[in-house]
């Protein structure tokens, strides 16, 4: 393993710049703007809004007509009353006119993924490197409130391949090389799921991360078995990807010893919200705006359940302007 030091001041941060995406002056953005007022995190929001729409008026023909027919003015500074006034949009728009959203000329390139498509058919997007940043540094400043920095070791129950390749080889260097283990969430057998609990203790991460289920079934598996790893280290497992109900939460904090801190994101808007020592779910209010609708298209009330829509800020190569999640 890296000495967690070296993989955090060396060798993580002269991955991200060799990709060019700007992760590490983005973390440094956060750890100032997490301490901003509500009134100054606003006006935060208000200008990368105005710095998103400037280049999707100017790029993306379809977002031109919306804002036009809203009379919004990209040349003015945009508030967050004027973002109100653009129509919502949706999946289905995103598949139909995505061609007329985007702009491949963003810095450092546009790069084509999809969602995993589990609601319906997957959408094709594209996405930039200062969103993959601003997803990278919103992980690492939640990292940071259970005490994991970047660097430290990191076991991942996560979606990996049976054999192989070239590249999933320096994929598998890469990891290494930023003290991350990747254990296959797609391939949990009993046999394996002992084989990864050797690992894990092996390993002695810091942070476990996985889809709610598998990390479920993998604490409820150690625990029948009672080959629970010992991990005087560990400080959190986080869980994503969907749901986390509380007798799952109640298995991995009995087999792991150690807190469990949810987290809420979409592979299309990206990491959205993560749950702090305290028990709240906190926004990444300096990279989404997040608004919670009814079906009219208006606000709830406080209290009340609505649909989750949402402006990505950093969303450059395609931008996501009032886009209606499906999430409630």
């Amino acid at each position: 393993m890296i000495r967690p030091v070296v993989a955090r001041h060396l060798i993580y941060p002269l991955h991200e710049r060799l990709l060019k995406r700007p992760t590490f002056p983005y973390l440094a953005e956060l750890e100032q703007s997490q301490w901003l007022s509500r009134d100054e995190l606003e006006q935060l929001q208000e200008k990368k809004l105005t710095e998103l729409l400037r280049p999707a008026y100017q790029y993306c023909p379809w977002h031109r007509e919306r804002m036009l027919a809203a009379g919004i003015d990209p040349e003015e500074r945009i508030s967050l009353a004027d973002l109100r006034r653009l129509p919502t949009m949706d999946k289905q728009d995103a598949a139909a006119f995505g061609e007329q959203m985007v702009s491949h000329g963003v810095p450092g390139g546009s790069f084509e993924y999809n969602t995993g498509g589990s609601s319906g058919q997957p959408l094709i997007f594209y996405y930039g490197r200062r969103r993959q940043a601003s997803d990278a540094a919103g992980r690492m400043r939640a990292r940071r409130w259970w005490g994991v920095e970047p660097g430290d070791p990191e076991v991942y129950l996560w979606g990996a391949p049976v054999e192989l390749d070239k590249t999933d080889r320096i994929k598998t260097l890469r990891d290494r090389l930023l003290n991350q283990l990747v254990l296959n969430a797609f391939d949990m057998s009993p046999t394996h799921m002992e084989e990864y609990a050797q690992a894990i203790q092996s390993f002695q991460p810091r942070c476990i991360y996985g889809y709610a289920s598998s990390v479920a079934l993998f604490a409820a598996h150690i625990l029948d078995r009672n080959i629970k790893p010992r991990l005087p280290s560990l400080k959190v497992v986080c869980t994503t990807g969907e749901p986390l109900f509380e007798h799952q939460r109640q298995l991995i904090e009995e087999a792991f010893d150690v807190p469990v801190a949810n987290e809420f994101g979409s592979r299309d808007i990206g990491f959205t919200a993560h749950e702090t020592p305290e028990g709240q779910l906190l926004l990444m209010s300096e990279s989404i705006i997040l608004e919670v609708l009814d079906e009219q298209g208006q606000p709830v009330a406080p209290g009340e359940t609505g649909e989750a829509v949402m402006t990505a800020l950093e969303s450059f190569a395609q931008p996501f302007i009032r886009y209606r999640t499906g999430d409630m």
